[in-house]
């Protein structure tokens, strides 16, 4: 995935978890892996730093039960913007 997002983003941890940050240095997405905290579903979530503001009210955090093309397609475009 990490290839597909044009923005640069680095990879990097948070609590032992998955992560990306912005050039700046600051997380804007996390990965929490269901089967750490046997929980029915992953969470992908944006932090504060995350370029994804529409309006007054939007997501900032996705439940993933299968991965899959699509899944994908629409992760990469959720951190593009959100590294933006």
């Amino acid at each position: 995935m990490k290839q597909q997002v044009t923005t640069p983003v680095a990879a990097t941890a948070r609590y032992g978890m998955p992560a990306y940050a912005n050039v700046a240095g600051k997380i804007v997405v996390c990965f929490q892996d269901s089967g750490k905290f046997n929980y029915r579903y992953s969470t992908l979530g944006f932090q504060d730093s995350a370029n994804l503001d529409d309006g007054d009210l939007w997501p900032v955090s996705y439940a993933l039960r299968k991965w899959s093309p699509a899944v994908e397609k629409k992760v990469v475009e959720l951190v593009r913007a959100a590294v933006s």
